[in-house]
C-alpha cells in the first residue's frame, strides 16, 4: 500500500495535523509565564527577586470600591436658565389676579427665595448626597448644596400651600414654575468619565531587588497581588525575547500532544469515529471555534472568559454523540485554554465541571422548555465552582465578584441561544442530533402514520424490530435510540406493494406469489429496498436513517424463492436473481437492525414460545447471519453479538410470555 493510499484510509490523520497547524498559528505569538502559582499554596520555585521596578497592581476589589467612591463624588451637571424667576414671576402675578389673592406679599417673597436657591427639573438618584454643578450662559461655574435646590414638584406644592383655598390647580402653577436649572446628561456623563479615568491601576512600587517571595513561602493575597504585577509588567516590558520560530514550535508540539490524546481516547471509547471524516472533523472544527473565541475574548478583556458559554460545545457533542465519549473529548477541547488565559487552571476546572453537569442534565432535560433547567444547572455549577475557588484562597466569600456572578447568568442563557447551531451543524457536516432523531422516533410523525396506514403488518412488525434493536443497542453500549430509529423505517419500501408481504395480507387469503414465478416474486420483495431508499429521499430523511434501509438485508438471498425457483428446475447459477443489492452493515447500530428484522420476522412463524425455543430461534437466525458473513465488515465484535443475542432472547420472552401454555 503506498502512502496516498495510506493516508486515505486514516484520513484521521490528516485532518488532525491540519488542525494542529490551525491551532498554532492561532495561538498568541507570546510566551507564557513560567511560574505557576496559586493563593493558599506554597512557593515552588526558587526565591523571586524584583528584576526591575515595578508598578503594583490593585486588586479588582480596591478598584471597585475606588470606581464606586469617585461615582459617588462625581458632581451632577445643571445648566443655569436665564429669565426662568422672571417668566414664574410674571405667571405668579397672572394668577394673583386671577384668584384675588390679597396676601400677595407672602407669595412672592417664597417664590424669589425658592429661585434664588433654584428649582430643578430632577434630581439623579446619584445626586442626592452630593453636591451640584451649576453652569450659567457665561460659562461660569458654582457648586450648590443638592439639599439647598427644590425640586420642581416640591416647588409647586410649597406655593399652591400659600395660596389658600382658592388655590390654581397643579396644571396652571406647572405652567408658572418652570425650572431654572436643568440637568446636563451629556456633561454628567463626561464628569463621571474623567473621574474613572483619574483612578490609578497601581497603589506603589515594588523597586529592583526586592524580595517579592521566598522559596516554600505561603502565597497570601498580598504576595497574589505582587506576582500578578510582576507578571503583568513582565508581558508589558519584557515579553517573550526568544525565537518566533521556537515558540510556534512549542505550541505546535504541545497542540500535537492534544490531538494524541484525543487519538487514544477515540481508540479506546469509539474507534470507529476515527474513521467517519464528518463526525472527526465536526469535533476538530469545534475545537478550532473554541480557542478562537477564547483568544478573542480574552485580547477584549481577561474577565469575559467567564462570559464564553464552553458548556455548549459538551452539548454539541452531547446531541451527535454518544455519552460515553462526550466528556472526555469536551475536557481534551478544552485544554488549549491552559496556553491562552492567565488563570488557565480555574477557567478549565470551572468550565469542565459545568460541561460534565450539562451532559448530564441534558441526558434527561432535552426538550423544550427543558432547556432553561440545563441552563439554570449550568449556572448554579458554573457559580458554586467559583465561590469555591474563592473559599480556597480567601477562606471567604468577601472576594466574589458580582460582576463574575453576571457574567455567569448570561453565560446560561447563551447556552440556550446556541441551541439552534445544532440544526447549521447539521446540514454542514451531515450528522443527525439527539433532537432529530426523537422527532423521527415519534410514532405519530407524518410518515410513519402513512406506513401504518398503507402496510399496517409492516408498521407493527417495524415496531417490533425497534423495540428488539433498542434494547439490544443499549446492552451494548451503542447508540439506542439510533438504533430504534433505524428498526422503525428499515421497511419504508413495502409501502408500494403492501400486499407482496405476508405480514400485510389477510388470514386466510389468497398467497398473491402463488401466481407468480419465484423470480419475479424475489424481484418484488427485493425491490423493497430500492423502494425504500426512494421515499426516504422523498421525505429528506437523513442519509445515517437511509443507511438502515440499504443494510438491513445486506447482500442476503430470498431463500424462500431460491429454493422454490431451484425446486422447479432453475439454473443455481442464477442467484443474482435472488440476492439483495444493498450494503453491508459498517456500524453496530445496523448490524443490530438487520439481526433484529431477521429474529422477529422468524419469531412469528414459530408456535412453541417456550424459552428454550425462542432461544434456539435466536442462535439459530443470528448465526446464519454470522455464517453468511453478512457482519463480516461491521464494528460490532463477537462479544457483542452474544450479548445482543441474550437481549433478543430476554425481549422476546416477556413479549410472548402471555402466548405459553402452562402446565396443566
Amino acid at each position: 500500500m503506498s502512502l496516498n493510499d495510506w493516508l486515505k484510509k486514516n484520513s484521521f490523520i490528516t485532518l488532525m495535523v491540519a488542525a494542529a497547524v490551525v491551532l498554532t498559528l492561532l495561538l498568541p505569538a507570546e510566551g507564557k509565564f513560567k511560574y505557576e502559582y496559586q493563593r493558599g499554596r506554597p512557593w515552588l520555585y526558587e526565591t523571586l527577586v524584583a528584576p526591575m521596578d515595578i508598578p503594583v497592581l490593585k486588586t479588582e476589589q480596591e478598584l471597585r470600591l475606588e470606581r464606586s467612591l469617585a461615582a459617588k463624588n462625581t458632581v451632577n451637571c445643571f445648566n443655569y436658565i436665564t429669565g426662568a424667576d422672571e417668566i414664574a414671576s410674571a405667571g405668579l402675578i397672572s394668577l394673583l389676579d386671577r384668584y384675588a389673592i390679597e396676601e400677595r406679599a407672602e407669595i412672592s417673597r417664597m417664590a424669589s427665595f425658592i429661585y434664588e436657591k433654584g428649582v430643578a427639573d430632577r434630581l439623579p438618584d446619584t445626586a442626592k448626597l452630593a453636591k451640584i454643578l451649576v453652569q450659567t450662559p457665561g460659562m461660569a461655574q458654582s457648586e450648590k448644596a443638592v439639599g439647598e435646590v427644590y425640586l420642581r414638584e416640591n416647588a409647586i406644592r410649597i406655593i399652591k400651600s400659600l395660596f389658600g383655598n382658592s388655590s390654581p390647580s397643579d396644571k396652571e402653577l406647572e405652567e408658572v414654575l418652570v425650572p431654572n436649572l436643568v440637568f446636563d446628561k451629556s456633561a454628567t456623563e463626561i464628569a463621571h468619565n474623567e473621574a474613572m479615568q483619574r483612578i490609578s491601576p497601581t497603589k506603589g512600587i515594588l523597586y529592583t531587588g526586592e524580595v517579592i517571595v521566598a522559596r516554600g513561602e505561603t502565597i497570601t493575597a498580598e504576595i497574589e497581588q505582587l506576582l500578578d504585577s510582576f507578571r503583568a509588567e513582565y508581558a508589558l516590558s519584557m515579553g517573550f525575547t526568544g525565537s518566533f520560530l521556537l515558540l510556534k514550535s512549542g505550541q505546535f508540539l504541545i497542540v500535537a500532544g492534544i490531538m494524541l490524546l484525543l487519538f487514544v481516547l477515540l481508540v479506546f471509547l469509539k474507534k470507529e469515529l476515527l474513521f467517519d471524516n464528518s463526525k472527526i472533523t465536526f469535533v476538530l472544527v469545534l475545537m478550532i471555534f473554541l480557542v478562537t473565541i477564547t483568544i478573542i475574548v480574552r485580547d477584549i478583556s481577561p474577565a469575559f472568559l467567564y462570559l464564553i458559554p464552553y458548556s455548549v460545545f459538551a452539548l454539541y457533542l452531547s446531541s451527535f454523540f454518544t455519552s460515553r465519549i462526550v466528556v472526555p473529548v469536551y475536557l481534551t477541547m478544552l485544554l488549549p485554554v491552559f496556553l491562552i488565559a492567565q488563570n488557565g487552571i480555574e477557567i478549565f476546572m470551572i468550565n469542565a465541571v459545568a460541561g460534565s453537569i450539562t451532559v448530564l442534565a441534558y441526558s434527561y432535560w432535552n426538550r423544550g422548555w427543558q432547556q432553561f433547567a440545563v441552563s439554570f444547572a449550568v449556572f448554579l455549577t458554573l457559580t458554586v465552582i467559583y465561590s469555591a475557588y474563592r473559599l480556597v484562597e480567601e477562606g471567604s466569600l468577601v472576594t466574589v465578584n458580582p460582576t463574575i456572578i453576571g457574567y455567569f447568568v448570561w453565560n446560561s442563557l447563551l447556552i440556550i441561544a446556541a441551541f439552534p447551531l445544532l440544526y447549521i451543524f447539521e446540514k454542514i457536516f451531515g450528522l443527525v442530533s439527539g433532537q432529530r432523531l426523537r422527532e423521527l422516533a415519534d410514532a405519530d410523525s407524518p410518515l410513519l402514520k402513512l406506513l401504518s396506514e398503507k402496510a399496517p403488518g409492516t408498521f407493527q412488525h417495524s415496531l417490533q424490530v425497534a423495540n428488539l434493536a433498542e434494547s439490544a443497542a443499549a446492552e451494548i453500549g451503542a447508540n439506542a435510540l439510533l438504533a430504534r430509529v433505524g428498526g422503525l423505517y428499515h421497511d419504508l419500501g413495502k409501502m408500494n406493494n403492501p400486499l407482496y408481504f405476508i405480514e400485510n395480507q389477510p388470514r386466510g387469503g389468497e398467497n398473491i406469489h402463488e401466481t407468480l414465478k419465484p423470480q419475479d416474486s424475489a424481484a418484488i420483495i427485493i425491490k423493497h429496498v430500492e423502494d425504500g431508499v426512494s421515499i426516504a429521499k422523498k421525505w429528506r430523511l437523513p442519509q445515517i436513517v437511509t443507511d438502515f434501509i440499504l443494510t438491513h438485508h445486506g447482500h442476503s438471498r430470498t431463500l424462500y424463492f431460491y429454493r422454490k425457483f431451484l425446486n422447479h428446475g432453475g439454473d443455481p447459477a442464477e442467484k443474482e436473481l435472488f440476492t439483495y443489492k444493498g450494503m453491508l452493515p459498517v456500524y453496530k447500530e445496523q448490524a443490530i437492525v438487520m439481526m433484529a428484522d431477521a429474529v422477529e420476522a422468524a419469531s412469528r412463524s414459530i408456535r412453541d414460545y417456550s424459552e428454550n425455543s425462542i432461544s434456539e430461534l435466536v442462535e439459530r437466525v443470528v448465526d446464519e447471519r454470522i455464517s453468511e458473513e453478512q457482519l463480516a465488515g461491521s464494528e460490532i465484535s463477537i462479544r457483542d453479538i452474544k450479548r445482543v443475542k441474550e437481549a433478543f432472547k430476554q425481549k422476546l420472552i416477556r413479549v410472548y410470555h402471555s402466548r405459553i401454555v402452562a402446565p396443566v
